[in-house]
């Protein structure tokens, strides 16, 4: 259903409270099935052994593809818009963009690639990216997308965890002014990856490689002779789709786990609601389909509904600040999602930076990632949307699948801050620290879903345990999102951050334990503890408390080494902004790092950091108050 009023929106909230699960059938019946479900929905919070649509049959990619051919086969789906804005670009329709994943699901069954088997995709931002993922899909192959921006440590260990019997990468990519290895990356992580048998390179820098005979080859050689037809493989309603790696407050990343049905139910009928995407329009995500934004809301949900999307490969800031309002003019973008980080970058710059650009295009504004500040909220709306724009603050995770909280575009009266009201279907609550729901308006706690929706994630891959304690286990019979959030007078949610060990730096989660882990590979490193704390630009910035062997002689020469290490393991966005030397942590009489003193610290909140009777040394924390960062 488009809903297309707030009186509606309520309306159709109230009967998705009576009767979810006739709400949800009602969706799913939108689509193509091989063969009907058996059972709407089973299993809940306390086992973690959710179903939705039992028993049904389909393949998600005759929904995104095959059954648009006959209506708007010649609809673009997709525009590239690559690195460069003087490099070539390319327009593709429903019709190539189908023939193209028929091709390479061909290819991918050539080299033995089947049902249930796991392919890594580790790629720009280009159109094949996007074409690799369905046609795994479409043979049953469940996808990991690896953002291109992890190291080849991280990408090792995510290969390993799934045990991917292939990867498919570029010989390179362009990001902003900056040349990316990926085949070198690719090779280096591959040295401790036995399970791969194949990779397929993707030409995009021609630049020299090493190639690897029997193992390697070139995707333009293998595709240039394929069908363009193939029947696509039949999927049961909870078979896997995808694996998508998030980080924990543990230091292994978590493989969260989709599936076909509820995923493409879920996405599909958010997208269609929060954007309240035309015909006609232009939809323009700019995220990085190694996310799951990219994942739900470039590839999946837009291709279900027969949008017109974007595929950027570039920066903000490339070749200069007024590259994505460059970009809204150029194609007349209608709907723009990025993430206020970018916002908060792009604030810093002049502003003729928008104004040299036509942006009477747009019709809605999205955010996503992180809560946005009011500042930033503003400066969208005022400079960018013109103050006509409706704004849409999307709550979500990766766990979710799909959009939860959020205003449907001039549809819900919105707040700046507020992420407003839950989609119908998602049932939130808060939660007080004796596990009790807080009632009514004007109140904050922990933000928990009561009721499972077909989008969310099923498992964490090999390690269910993990899924019920990190999810289920705190709230018994609730879903736990890990963030802290506000209800205010009216009912509105504002999400206030997390409340576990996640930071969420420019709009991507961070576990503090992976970060502690990689400092700590140091030499001169004894222990690390990692907090976030306010950040200008990236929302959360990382602060790294830390007990050395010997105090480095070079600050700046042992933060450069700090830096090298953690971009080494894990990847850039994972580098400290400030460090701060210490002769030690603050710990409970068992152990524990208090880190709530280590935040008010980063912080800069001296006067309220709070009682310290129970900490092993209470001194420890005098130490901390007199040093300095760098």
């Amino acid at each position: 259903m488009n809903i297309k009023s707030f009186e509606e929106y309520r309306e159709i909230y109230k009967q998705s409270e009576q009767d979810r699960l006739k709400f949800w059938e009602h969706e799913a019946g939108t689509f193509y099935w091989r063969k009907s479900w058996e059972k709407v929905h089973s299993g809940g919070f306390e086992k973690g052994d959710i179903k939705w649509f039992e028993g049904g049959k389909l393949n998600i990619t005759e929904n995104a593809l095959d059954r648009h051919l006959n209506t708007i086969g010649n609809k673009t789906a997709f525009i590239f818009e690559p690195n460069h804005p003087d490099s070539f670009r390319r327009t593709i329709t429903y019709r190539q963009l189908h023939e193209d994943v028929c091709r390479f699901a061909n290819v991918l069954q050539e080299k033995g690639i089947e049902k249930g088997d796991r392919v890594c995709i580790y790629m720009a931002m280009t159109p094949e990216l996007i074409i690799s993922a369905l046609a795994c899909a479409r043979i049953g192959a469940v996808h990991s997308i690896v953002f291109a921006g992890f190291s080849a440590q991280s990408l090792a260990e995510r290969i390993q965890d799934c045990d991917a019997k292939m990867l498919i990468t570029n010989d390179g990519l362009r990001r902003g002014d900056k040349h990316v290895p990926l085949k070198d990356i690719s090779d280096e992580a591959l040295e401790s990856c036995p399970t791969v048998k194949n990779v397929i390179v993707c030409q995009r820098t021609n630049r020299d490689i090493d190639w690897k005979e029997g193992r390697d080859e070139w995707w333009h050689n293998l595709i240039r002779n394929a069908s363009r037809n193939h029947k696509a493989v039949e999927m049961d309603a909870e078979d896997p789709l995808f694996i998508l790696y998030t980080s924990g407050s543990t230091g292994k990343p978590k493989g969260v786990l989709h599936t076909c049905g509820g995923y493409m139910v879920y996405t599909s009928y958010t997208f269609r609601n929060v954007f309240q995407v035309q015909e006609e329009d232009v939809y323009w995500c700019t995220a990085d389909a190694g996310w799951i934004t990219g994942h739900s809301y470039i590839i999946y949900g837009p291709l279900f509904n027969g949008a017109t999307g974007i595929i950027f490969e570039g920066t903000p800031t490339y070749p200069d600040p007024g590259r994505l309002w460059e970009v809204v003019e150029k194609y007349k973008v209608t709907h723009f999602y990025t993430a206020p980080t970018a916002i908060r970058a792009l604030m810093s710059y002049d502003l003729k930076y928008v104004q040299k650009y036509d942006l009477s295009s747009l019709k809605v504004l999205g955010s996503v990632g992180e809560p946005i500040n009011e500042e930033a909220w503003h400066w969208y709306d005022d400079h960018v949307g013109g103050g006509t724009c409706p704004i849409v603050d999307t709550w979500w995770q990766t766990e979710t699948g799909g959009i939860m909280i959020s205003p449907l575009a001039g549809v819900t009266p919105t707040k700046p801050g507020f992420a407003t009201l839950p989609l119908p279907g998602i049932f939130p609550t808060l939660m007080d620290e004796n596990g009790k729901e807080i009632e009514g308006n004007g109140v904050s706690g922990n933000l928990c879903i009561k009721h499972p929706w077909p989008g969310i994630a099923r498992t964490v891959w090999g390690d269910h345990e993990r899924y019920l304690k990190t999810y289920m286990s705190a709230y018994k019979g609730y879903y736990f999102t890990g963030d802290g959030c506000r209800r205010d007078p009216d009912g509105y949610y504002r999400i206030t951050g997390r409340v576990d060990d996640v930071l969420n730096v420019s709009g991507h989660r961070l576990g503090t334990a992976e970060i502690e882990n990689a400092l700590d590979e140091h030499p001169n490193v004894v222990e690390t503890a990692i907090v976030g704390y306010p950040h200008d630009i990236k929302g959360q910035g990382i602060y790294a408390f830390m007990i050395c062997e010997k105090t480095p002689e070079d600050p700046k020469a042992f933060k450069k080494e700090l830096h090298d290490l953690v971009t080494k393991i894990i990847g850039p966005i994972a580098k400290p902004d400030k460090i701060q030397i210490t002769p030690g942590l603050p710990k409970t009489r068992s152990g524990k790092i208090m880190r709530r003193i280590l935040r008010k610290v980063a912080a800069d909140d001296l006067e309220n950091v709070g009682d310290t009777s129970t900490l092993l040394d209470p001194s420890v924390v005098d130490d901390i108050l007199k040093g300095e960062a760098y």
